[in-house]
């Protein structure tokens, strides 16, 4: 069986901060961020692998439904029992949704015939009228004097009184039932401390720490036991202890073969849940900091080449100072640039235009480290100060971070009544049309772009993308090779290119375009890696070749540690290849390099899923012969 990527995406996309050298190819991301979505539900929903057949992605398998109610199985034979039952009375199972309400269906206690007069159905919903059978118990030396299959009968006993209150809604008086019957019987049953596990889901408050204590009993006996499993997890998932609820609803699904419905939405909910909670404990303690070298590149590259700001004779102390930011920030020291930069403002600068400058440039850092109010709050009062076209090109991406579409076009007009003439604005606003998949009206942006500046190449190369996007794929391929012709010492003109034939699947020719482009970047430093990281995406559609797709995507990482598309990459070769402990290490290396809140989400998701499926795998390892079969089905 042949392992598999899924296919790549029909046609590349582009980021808002448009593409620029070394920065990461959005056409690469988009990839990434596809095969996250088509493998959402065999990654998070299924949460297994099947490691004997080598397939990486968890495997998802809906069907029937299970019960939670208490189990009427005595002698340890809660699986058994469990499946014979399943037969008797299909009715679902509830984890959360009202588990407290009027207590779990009661899927095991044997439904009243269909003849049955009304005077019988209300009696089954009262209190039991025999003799409490607790005030019968013998204790001490009357006890120790039983037999052990005496014991044992009177704590089966018990048990099935218990069920009666439990039907009755009388929780606390099953609850001593089940109680008892833990304490006559010589043979420990996992039934007795489920079903009052099941109990104290009902109380009023429910008590979901006995819940869980006792499950972990009932599991201590029977560690596939499916009820114990759903129940502690429910508990575990009111506790918000949402990473042991995940591991206990992963191992319940798998253990009943992907056929309650329940247990796939309850696992598909509590993962939501930690992925919220994980996400906000982690921008809670991530402070703004400036992304890699390369990304902070990309950024600067997607505008024209901006003059150094001319000092007035008599420079003032903050106007040296922000000299040396922009010697800083043209010599690639961004970390430097933004410190000098910050220093300025604080020393102050002699005239309007060098105060826009500084507040120009410290904003531009600041939206670089993710910190878009307080980009907003300098790029404002650097317009305010002395208003710029460009300045209202970065305040338009700014306002598109965060969510205002209507400002940011604004920005765009206000950019356009200063300099209409000004190229930038009509390629960034390209940008936006083209991700909102506007692709007529960002070619017509692209196109203006270029008239007025034919010297940009990110302008023809989004050109040609959009005519790859509108399904011209000769005129796409056409302006290509003209830009190849036009800029043939650009590695992005033959990386764009090469991805370009990589989604027509024309392997070998994007494999020649992709070691094209390395080798004019071979000299940079540091170099530009996403050629080698597309080429890896070649070597395994093409030749099925994971071994060399992990090796290029592990150079390029070397090379270019900031580079989130190579740790990605690393994170699905290595489910593929069903290394799990390789594929969270990735999974969280991709987590600390991450920018945008939609891969921080999606890298949590898949971290958290990868990490419930190592630990089943380990608990169970004699599952990995079904998920093997399993997985040979669903592919």
């Amino acid at each position: 069986m042949s392992r598999q990527f899924p296919a790549a995406p029909p046609a590349p996309s582009t980021p808002l901060v448009p593409v620029g050298n070394p920065a990461p190819s959005q056409t690469l991301l988009d990839r990434t961020g596809r095969w996250i979505e088509q493998n959402r539900n065999l990654l998070i929903l299924g949460a297994t692998v099947a490691v004997s057949a080598g397939a990486g992605y968890y495997l998802y398998n809906r069907s029937s439904s299970g019960g939670s109610g208490p189990s009427s199985g005595s002698d340890g034979a809660s699986t058994s029992s469990a499946k014979k039952n399943k037969k008797k009375n299909k009715k679902k199972s509830k984890f959360i949704p009202g588990d407290g309400a009027s207590g779990p269906l009661l899927e095991e206690i044997q439904p009243a015939p269909a003849a049955q007069k009304p005077e019988a159905k209300k009696e089954a919903s009262e209190e039991p009228q025999e003799k409490d059978i607790l005030e019968t118990i013998p204790e001490g030396a009357a006890l120790a004097a039983m037999s052990e299959a005496e014991r044992n009968q009177l704590g089966a006993k018990l048990k099935d009184r218990g069920n009666s209150y439990y039907q009755a809604k009388q929780f606390q008086k099953a609850v001593e039932c089940y109680t008892k019957a833990i304490e006559v019987s010589v043979k420990r049953d996992a039934v007795f401390f489920s079903n009052r596990a099941a109990c104290y889901t009902n109380y009023s408050p429910p008590e979901y720490e006995k819940v869980v204590e006792d499950c972990d009993e009932a599991l201590k006996l029977d560690r596939t036991y499916a009820k114990a499993l759903k129940r502690r997890a429910a508990a575990l998932e009111r506790l918000e202890r949402y990473e042991e609820a995940l591991r206990d609803y992963t191992a319940t699904t798998i253990i009943e073969s992907f056929k309650d419905e329940k247990a796939n939405e309850a696992m598909d909910r509590c993962l939501k849940n930690l992925v919220v909670k994980k996400h906000e404990e982690l921008v809670k303690a991530r402070e703004p900091s400036l992304p890699s070298y390369g990304f902070i590149s990309q950024y600067l590259s997607a505008f024209r080449p901006h003059v150094k700001p001319t000092l007035p004779e008599s420079p003032s102390q903050g106007d040296q100072t922000l000299n040396l930011a922009f010697d800083a920030l043209a010599a690639g020291d961004y970390t430097h640039a933004f410190s000098f930069t910050n220093e300025a403002i604080e020393q102050g600068l002699s005239t309007n235009e060098l105060k826009a400058e500084a507040l120009n440039l410290r904003g531009t850092f600041k939206f670089l480290s993710s910190d878009p109010k307080g980009a907003l709050e300098d790029l404002e009062k650097s317009i305010d100060a002395s208003a710029t076209s460009q300045a209202w090109v970065k305040l338009a991406a700014v306002h598109m971070e965060l969510g205002d579409k209507a400002k940011a076009f604004g920005d765009f007009e206000s950019a356009i009544q200063i300099n209409a003439n000004d190229p930038d604005i009509y390629y960034h606003r390209g940008q936006i049309y083209f991700l909102a998949e506007e692709f007529p009206n960002a070619q017509t942006d692209y196109e203006k772009s270029s008239e007025l500046d034919d010297t940009f190449i990110f302008s023809h190369i989004q050109h040609a993308m959009c005519q790859y996007k509108l399904g011209n794929v000769g005129a796409s391929t056409a302006s290509f090779r003209k830009i190849l012709r036009q800029f043939p010492d650009r590695s992005e003109a033959y990386n764009y290119y090469g991805e370009i034939l990589l989604d027509t699947q024309k392997f070998p020719e994007a494999i020649e375009r992709f070691d094209r482009a390395l080798e004019i970047d071979k000299d940079k430093n540091p170099p530009n890696v996403l050629p080698m990281v597309n080429k890896a995406y070649a070597m395994v559609h093409w030749q099925q070749d994971f071994d060399a797709a992990e090796k290029l995507c592990k150079e390029a990482f070397e090379r270019d540690p900031g580079c989130d598309t190579a740790a990605a990459t690393l994170a699905q070769v290595s489910l593929t290849k069903s290394k799990i402990d390789d594929a969270i290490y990735w999974f969280e290396k991709h987590l600390k390099i991450a920018r945008s809140d939609v891969e921080i989400v999606n890298t949590i998701q898949y971290l958290e899923a990868s990490k419930a499926q190592k630990e089943f795998m380990a608990t169970y390892p004699e599952y990995a012969a079904r998920l093997s079969q399993i997985a040979q089905n669903v592919q």
